[in-house]
């Protein structure tokens, strides 16, 4: 990875909810710490084009995990009924994470080849970077509200820097969407990652060994957006939960 292909940059927020999906369907629960999806969202949000994918390389943990519960009113497919309904969510509490990051070009979107100026997109990434980014950061989902800034990975202290290892455990690492990949299979990977001195490391999408199929996809060339669906919306399409 050359110099010019590197981004790092820092995001915070007063709350996050990286929801485990097995909590999807009742009182959501969040990750203790971001998945790599999570991250890649967070970087197009800064810039992003068709013409090339965000690869997350590493996330440094700076505050202690911490999480709060707060009572909230989901969306009821029955709200003309005038339910009242009640959950209580568990998020992440003051967050802060340093990351590291490159691009790398979409072949399936060769109509788009002769985007790829590697230096072009850098000086856009870093100059939107400056600003706050091109679109509203969020932290997992929308009430999350989070910020981003040009950091260098590395620079401070953070809260897990004197701790050799801790274990995160299974969760999701990120959908393999066939607008990416050229599979007309749309899938979900999983991982269990190990923080080291505050610092996860993601294996590269293609490396990760658990994939499991959530459906086929016809005609993915076509470029169609609705591709990318939400992921509370791929969360109850592979575990059964009903869509709000």
């Amino acid at each position: 990875m050359s110099q010019e292909n590197n981004f790092q940059f820092e995001v915070w927020g007063r709350n996050a909810l990286f929801c485990d999906p097995l909590s999807r369907g009742g009182e959501k629960l969040t990750y203790q710490v971001p998945s790599y999806q999570a991250l890649v969202g967070i970087a197009s949000s800064v810039y992003w084009k068709p013409s090339f994918i965000h690869v997350i390389d590493k996330v440094r943990i700076l505050e202690p995990i911490r999480v709060e519960s707060k009572a909230m009113r989901p969306l009821d497919k029955n709200f003309a009924l005038n339910k009242n309904t009640l959950a209580y969510y568990t998020y992440l509490r003051n967050v802060r994470y340093q990351v590291e990051s490159h691009i790398k070009w979409n072949l399936q979107r060769e109509d788009l080849a002769q985007d790829r100026n590697i230096k072009k997109h850098t000086a856009i990434f870093n100059r939107a970077l400056s600003r706050g980014g091109r679109r509203d950061v969020f932290l997992g989902t929308r009430e999350c509200q989070a910020y981003v800034k040009p950091q260098t990975f590395g620079a401070g202290t953070g809260a897990y820097d004197e701790i050799a290892e801790q274990y995160i455990g299974m969760m999701v690492h990120g959908f393999n969407y066939p607008n990416e990949t050229g599979d007309n299979q749309l899938s979900v990977r999983l991982w269990a990652p190990t923080m080291k001195h505050g610092v996860i490391e993601f294996e590269k999408p293609e490396d990760v060994k658990i994939v499991q199929p959530i459906r086929e996809v016809v005609d993915y060339k076509i470029h169609d957006t609705t591709l990318f669906q939400p992921v509370d919306e791929l969360y109850d399409e592979m575990f059964g939960g009903e869509q709000r």
